[in-house]
């Protein structure tokens, strides 16, 4: 089974549209109606839906690693600064990361991006 997405607020449309030529399956924070929620609920919300949170907010990082340390489930998490990886690097790993991964390979894990 592929890993499902979910885009936070701050992914240009241009990587959720690109992931969806490439037949990926993303949902965005936008479409949910989720957009605007603190960050641990936001995580909640991705986690709910079985889909990778992807972000470039580094507040995402502590919320892992708080999550972590006291041994509270989330989907997984995609991350990359937001200067670091261009459009089409973006769409490379993230491609990479849905179709050759499985859910519970990213299950309470921070995924780097570059890979």
């Amino acid at each position: 089974m592929a890993v499902a997405l979910y885009m936070d607020e701050h992914i240009p449309r241009a990587i959720t549209l690109g992931l969806r030529l490439r037949q990926v399956d993303v949902l965005t924070a936008q479409e949910d109606r989720s957009d605007g929620l603190p960050d641990p609920a936001l995580l909640d919300r991705a986690t709910a839906l079985g889909r990778v949170l992807v972000t470039c907010d580094d507040d995402f990082l502590d919320e892992a690693a708080h999550r972590q340390s006291r041994g509270i489930a989330f989907a997984g998490i995609a991350y990359s600064h937001p200067q670091r990886l261009s459009v089409g690097a973006w769409l490379q790993n993230l491609e990479l990361v849905a179709k050759a991964s499985q859910p519970e390979d990213l299950l309470n894990r921070v995924e780097y991006l570059p890979l």
